[in-house]
């Protein structure tokens, strides 16, 4: 197990990548700003420290340049979790200091085990969820318990489902618009469908209003999930609308496990 701080403004890149090291058994510390990771750094002495590249307040090539030259805080191993788009960019972070960088959009299959990379042996996990037995081969594939469609746009919200719903037996189905959500709806039946209200050029509410129209999707129960804070008019819009319910982002495993056997138990 190693300690690793987060240094990462965007919540949804956070939120995923804090969620895979909990689920292979390291301590994330996170920072949302560079200021804020270097007292991190200081106070706390991760083992290890992840730092975006366009931080506020303090970028990630500053932050770098700080550390290096920190006597006691050069070793500690720095690596970039970037959207490296130009040429030369690779360099760049490696002239500033970094150990070596992990390009954005991470894949969350490979997230852990890229990190893992930095740490000393005794420090990694083997790549298996700390959830397993010890003594376990393989992982065990859970029994499907229900069938779950996503409709979202951007692909870290997505990925950040997926590894908190399939391995407890929810199949995901994924749908980007409305129009595609609608044919997933129709073909693969969901159990739930669970909607962001922002869509490229169209929103959730479009789609329930939709789904709600159709005879055979109008039984299906429908939630809706936002970055914000619903206002008690938006909670009273989307309940008229015939939502079953609403949830927040940043959203907590349990939490949000809690909520869904919960809708799926009164379907």
């Amino acid at each position: 197990m190693a300690k690793i701080l987060v240094i990462e403004d965007n919540p949804t890149n956070l939120e995923l990548m804090v969620y895979l090291l909990k689920a292979f058994g390291h301590e994330p510390l996170i920072a949302m700003d560079g200021e804020t990771g270097l007292g991190t750094v200081q106070h706390d002495s991760p083992d290890l420290i992840i730092c975006d590249i366009h931080l506020p307040r303090m970028d990630g090539y500053e932050v770098a340049r700080r550390l290096k030259n920190h006597p006691a805080l050069r070793e500690i191993p720095l690596v970039a979790v970037t959207a490296l788009a130009m040429m030369g960019d690779r360099d760049k972070v490696l002239r500033a200091g970094f150990d070596g960088y992990i390009a954005k959009p991470i894949a969350p299959e490979n997230f852990v085990s890229q990190v893992e990379a930095f740490l000393p042996l005794e420090q990694r996990q083997g790549m298996r969820p700390v959830s397993l037995e010890d003594n376990a081969r393989t992982d065990p594939i859970p029994a499907k318990r229900a069938t779950l469609l996503i409709v979202e746009n951007r692909y870290e919200n997505i990925e950040v489902l997926r590894a908190m719903l399939e391995p407890t037996g929810i199949e995901v189905v994924v749908a980007t618009s409305v129009t595609e959500a609608l044919v997933c709806a129709r073909q693969s039946r969901p159990d739930l469908i669970l909607s962001d209200v922002y869509l490229t050029g169209e929103t959730g509410y479009d789609l329930i209003k939709a789904t709600k129209a159709d005879p055979q999707l109008r039984s299906i129960p429908f939630l809706f999930i936002s970055s914000t804070n619903w206002a008690e008019q938006e909670a009273a819009y989307a309940l008229s609308e015939g939502a079953a319910g609403y949830i927040t982002r940043p959203i907590e495993p349990d939490r949000l496990l809690a909520q869904l056997d919960q809708w799926l138990k009164s379907e």
